[in-house]
């Protein structure tokens, strides 16, 4: 059996860095990504929320924020709890590493950053992302 999922979007609200009562890091945000559609057909949008854990929590937390490109590599994660009586479930995608695939504010960085600490040494060129201004949801 498999449970991988890759993702390309942006993040529709900071990050939130907690600290679990053993000090492990955890961050949670969501991200938008732009449904692909007919010609004529109206523009769709889906909104995902992403969980990272430990180096990766706290570089994401450091690193972006609303509005960032990131690559989210993954597995999704169905979790139940109750509020006020009511048991709710949710699906969430919990990221073993994500990259950072915009250059930070006016840093002319030549390599693609990840929240798990690792570069690449070739320069991110945008290729893939099919993005304008007028595709984000905000």
């Amino acid at each position: 059996m498999m449970n991988r999922v890759v993702l390309v979007g942006r993040l529709t609200r900071d990050p939130e860095l907690r600290r679990t009562t053993n000090g492990t890091a955890v961050t949670s945000f969501s991200i938008a990504i732009d449904n692909r559609v007919a010609r004529d057909a109206q523009k769709s949008t889906s909104f995902f929320n992403i969980v990272a854990w430990n180096q990766t929590a706290e570089n994401v937390a450091k690193y972006v924020r609303k509005g960032s490109l990131v690559g989210i590599d993954g597995r999704l994660q169905q979790r139940s709890y109750e509020k006020n009586g009511v048991k709710n479930s949710i699906v969430e995608v919990v990221a073993d590493s994500v990259q950072f695939l915009e250059p930070k504010g006016t840093d002319n960085s030549t390599s693609t950053s990840t929240a798990d600490g690792f570069s690449s040494d070739q320069p991110y060129d945008g290729e893939g992302i099919d993005t304008t201004s007028d595709d984000l949801p905000f």
